[in-house]
C-alpha cells in the first residue's frame, strides 16, 4: 500500500483550516487531574476498510505536529464534527491541533458527505449506522486503520487510538466505542447521545429532547455490540446545562451506559455507579462558566470515567475558538479536558 505524504497533507489541511476563518483565541485552563497508573491494551484484530486510501484522503483532514519524533509511536485522536460542520471548521473551532502540537499526537477529522445527510450530521439514529462492518462506523474505522497501517513518516500507536465527537459526532463516537472496542482505546462524548438511544428520525428528536431509553438496558446493548471483542473502555462525557438541542439528561445516560457495559466486560474491575463518583469538585475558569468535574476510579486509582457538567453552556464546544462553529470560548476547555483524560487514563505508572 502506498504511503501517505504527511508533509503534503499537513500543508493542505492547514490551508483548509485557515480558510475556515477562525482566529486562535486564549483558552481558559482546566486544572489537570492527578497522574494515575492505567492503561488497557487494545486488541489487534482486522477491521474492514470503509473506503480506499485515496477516497479517505479526500474525505478527511489529518494533522501531524511539526517536529513529531518519527521513531516513537504517536497517539491518534479521531475527531467527529457535528451537524452543519465539516472537518476544517471543526478543527478550527476546537483548537485541538494546537493541543496536538503541544503534546505530540496526530489528529484525523473524518467528514460526513452531504449526500448522506443534508445538514452534514452523522446518521447515528439509523440502525444501519449502529453496527460493526457497515455504514458510517465502518467508513470511519477504515479511515483510522488506513492511518495506523499505512507506511508513512509517522507511526501510530495502536494502543492509544481515541475517538471524540460533538453532538451527532458525539453520538457516533459512542457507536464506535461499542462497535470497535478493539480499535478505540477511549471515548469522549461532548453534547452527544448514548449508543442506540434512537433507531429512527422520530425517536432521535425524542431522545434529543428528553433522553433515550433506559441506560442500564442500553448498557447491555452496547456490551452485546462488542461481541467477543468486549472489554472496558474509559469514557469522558461533557455537557452544558443550558443545552436546548441535546438535553442534559443524555449526558447521564451516556455515562450510565458506559458504566454498565464496562461492568459487564470486567466485573472484577469496573463496578462504578453514576451516583457515587470517586471525587467531585466545583470549579470556574477566569471569566468562564462554573463547572462540576466528577471522576470514577477503580481500587488501583485508574481513571475510567469522567463527567464535566458546565453551567450555562448551550449546544457548543466548551472553550472553543471565539467565532468558531458551535463554540463557547468562555470555557472550561473541552479540548484540554479530553486530551488530559485520554493521556491520564493511558499514562505509564509514575516512578516508585
Amino acid at each position: 500500500m502506498a504511503g501517505i505524504d504527511w508533509r503534503e497533507l499537513y500543508a493542505h489541511n492547514q490551508a483548509a483550516i485557515a480558510r475556515a476563518g477562525v482566529a486562535p483565541s486564549q483558552r481558559p485552563k482546566l486544572p489537570l487531574p492527578g497522574r494515575v497508573p492505567g492503561g488497557v491494551a487494545a486488541a489487534s484484530t482486522g477491521v474492514q476498510r470503509g473506503a480506499t486510501l485515496a477516497e479517505n484522503r479526500r474525505r478527511a483532514l489529518v494533522h501531524v505536529p511539526g517536529g513529531l519524533d518519527v521513531t516513537k509511536p504517536a497517539p491518534l485522536v479521531c475527531m467527529l464534527h457535528g451537524c452543519t460542520q465539516n472537518p476544517a471548521t471543526f478543527a478550527a473551532a476546537t483548537l485541538i491541533n494546537a493541543e496536538a502540537d503541544r503534546h505530540g499526537f496526530v489528529v484525523v477529522y473524518p467528514g460526513q458527505e452531504r449526500s448522506r445527510n443534508a445538514q452534514g450530521c452523522w446518521n447515528w439514529f439509523l440502525p444501519e449506522h449502529q453496527q460493526r462492518g457497515t455504514g458510517e462506523p465502518a467508513t470511519i474505522a477504515g479511515m483510522v486503520c488506513d492511518l495506523i497501517d499505512t507506511n508513512s513518516q509517522c507511526t501510530i500507536d495502536p494502543e492509544r487510538v481515541f475517538v471524540a465527537g460533538l453532538s451527532s459526532g458525539g453520538a457516533m463516537a459512542a457507536i464506535l466505542g461499542a462497535c470497535y472496542p478493539d480499535l478505540f482505546s477511549a471515548v469522549a462524548v461532548h453534547s452527544g447521545l448514548a449508543y442506540r438511544s434512537a433507531i429512527s428520525m422520530g425517536s432521535a428528536f425524542d431522545a434529543m429532547k428528553r433522553g433515550g431509553a433506559d441506560a442500564e438496558v442500553q448498557g447491555h446493548a452496547a456490551h452485546a455490540a462488542m461481541g467477543t471483542r468486549a472489554r472496558p473502555l474509559p469514557s469522558i462525557v461533557i455537557q452544558g446545562t443550558a443545552d436546548h438541542t441535546v438535553a442534559p439528561a443524555n449526558a447521564i445516560q451516556v455515562l450510565r451506559q458506559s458504566m454498565t457495559a464496562n461492568r459487564l466486560a470486567a466485573p472484577g474491575i469496573c463496578d462504578h455507579r453514576a451516583e457515587h463518583p470517586t471525587s467531585s469538585r466545583r470549579g470556574q475558569t477566569d471569566g468562564g462558566h462554573p463547572y462540576t468535574q466528577s471522576q470514577w476510579k477503580d481500587g488501583r486509582g485508574t481513571l475510567w470515567h469522567e463527567l464535566l457538567m458546565v453551567d450555562g453552556l448551550g449546544h457548543a464546544w466548551s472553550g472553543g475558538a471565539a467565532g468558531g462553529s458551535h463554540t463557547d470560548p468562555r470555557g472550561p476547555s473541552a479540548t484540554e479536558a479530553i486530551w488530559t483524560f485520554f493521556a491520564t487514563t493511558f499514562a505509564d505508572p509514575p516512578p516508585g
